[in-house]
């Protein structure tokens, strides 16, 4: 993000927040000539840096031609590339579903399987819409030269306006419910959960590591980070983590300045190691703190489930991983994996930094104009306070429910070692989709690629060497 300092070296950004109202809506709009792309004669780009609220900071543009009248608009983000990847998949099955909000990054890929349609990554400018805006758009932008392919290509002319009913079909429901898919290896799309904070049944959200080439798309290095280098010299026994606090430069996940990282290797007792890490920056006075394991996923899924009864239980240690959702199913309340990030924390902790995302960095849940909605910012208002009730120990009697698919997190036992009443600790076999999420499903594959080119060697040599006879014995493993 884009930042100025004034005379007391406060930080001060130049992204204003998105305001509607006639004394601020000239405000930081800054317009330019630009050719136009379709006569190729001067036009007028419109810039506005703002902030969208409970979202991020963006630059909107609008370009339009006084010679043609052509009209362009476009989105993009002005914040750094998230750490993960997101992958959201959405069952369109009725009309309020065709209005939900959608923010599409220039790297974000948009697929309606039904009917084989696909806006591949790169090949447009980011924007903010709504699922039948998409929809429209497509209808509009195959509409504008089909007069002119009738001359030059009917038939091809035929098959577009073939899609094209296919596609206004598909908007009155009149080919059923359909499927909506949005992959954005930068971490900047979005889809509406209309219920939210409640989890939508209808639609899926799963964060995921880049691959090496997606990283090359978005421009981003694939070299080790500082983390994984400073992990590998403890392993070799160069950094005693556990002994010793590493400090390092890393840059504001707020305002990309230079700052300060510590990381401390620590035991939780009943449970494992893990590497905690506290980010300070002196230029916008964020703090951040981020828990990872100091070992690999697990074999199988954990999840546990704690009745508060007392308002003793909100003292309990927790360890939330990135990949754990937490849930109180009470107050229809549920945050996925990867929202809230990696914590060691208390269980009041955590119900503190649930409330302060809802109410800070929730897309489209209390703004006002047009996208406005009473009863989701009353439902909405209604959560937060229940979840105020639970933190402050008014309001007991609640469930809650840590999830985590690697395996890697963990709900304090106060009896320990004995079993705790109240607390339900269940170890699960992953599904397929959330062993694709952890990336396994790849690394299987890999596995068994390689154990069956090992294997398929050592049948064709009859005399084998002693190397090769340990692989043999050992079954490739």
């Amino acid at each position: 993000m884009v930042e100025q300092k004034d005379s007391t070296t406060k930080s001060r950004t130049i992204f204003n927040d998105l305001d509607a109202s006639e004394e601020n809506f000239d405000s930081g709009i800054t317009e330019v000539d630009s050719v136009c792309m379709s006569c190729f004669k001067n036009g007028r780009t419109k810039l506005m840096l703002t902030r969208i609220p409970f979202y991020r900071d963006v630059v909107i543009s609008s370009f339009a031609c006084d010679h043609c009248h052509y009209v362009n608009n476009g989105i993009e983000s002005a914040n750094r590339i998230q750490a993960n990847g997101v992958r959201y998949k959405l069952i369109v099955s009725d009309p309020k579903d065709l209005n939900r909000e959608l923010v599409k990054s220039d790297f974000a890929l948009f697929k309606i399987p039904l009917v084989n349609f696909e806006i591949p990554e790169g090949t447009q400018k980011g924007y903010l819409t709504t699922i039948e805006g998409i929809i429209d758009r497509v209808i509009t932008n195959l509409e504008a030269d089909i007069e002119l392919r009738k001359e030059i290509d009917p038939d091809s002319c035929v098959k577009i306006a073939d899609f094209v009913q296919k596609m206004r079909d598909l908007k009155d429901f009149k080919l059923g419910n359909f499927e909506v898919i949005l992959d954005d290896p930068s971490g900047d799309s979005f889809i509406e959960n209309p219920i939210a904070p409640a989890k939508d049944p209808k639609m899926s959200v799963n964060f995921y590591k880049r691959t090496v080439e997606q990283n090359e798309m978005l421009g981003l290095n694939n070299d080790e980070n500082i983390e994984d280098q400073i992990v590998e010299k403890t392993e070799k026994g160069e950094v005693d983590l556990r002994n010793e606090v590493v400090q390092f430069h890393n840059n504001c996940p707020n305002c990309n300045a230079i700052c300060e990282t510590n990381m401390k290797l620590t035991d939780i007792p009943y449970f494992k190691s893990v590497i905690i890490m506290c980010t300070v920056c002196d230029n916008c006075g964020i703090k951040s703190s981020e828990v990872k394991s100091g070992s690999g996923i697990e074999e199988k899924g954990v999840r546990y489930v704690l009745k508060l009864t007392d308002r003793s239980d909100l003292d309990r240690d927790v360890l939330k991983s990135d990949e754990a959702s937490f849930e109180i199913p009470e107050i229809e309340f549920f945050m996925g994996p990867g929202t809230l990030g990696g914590k060691f924390t208390t269980i009041e902790g955590i119900l503190k930094d649930a409330r302060e995302q809802l109410s800070e960095k929730c897309p489209f849940a209390f703004t006002g104009g047009d996208s406005e909605s009473k009863d989701k910012a009353g439902r909405m208002k209604e959560c937060l306070d229940k979840l105020e009730m639970i933190q402050n120990g008014h309001l007991l009697n609640v469930t809650v429910i840590i999830d985590d698919a690697s395996g890697n997190s963990y709900l304090q036992n106060i009896y320990a070692p004995d079993e705790d009443p109240n607390l339900k600790v269940e170890h699960y076999e992953r599904s397929y989709e959330q062993n694709e999420m952890l990336g396994l499903y790849h690394l299987n594959q890999a596995f068994h690629f390689v154990h069956s080119f090992f294997h398929n060697v050592l049948l064709s040599n009859s005399d084998l060497h002693p190397e090769h006879k340990y692989f043999e014995d050992r079954n490739c493993h």
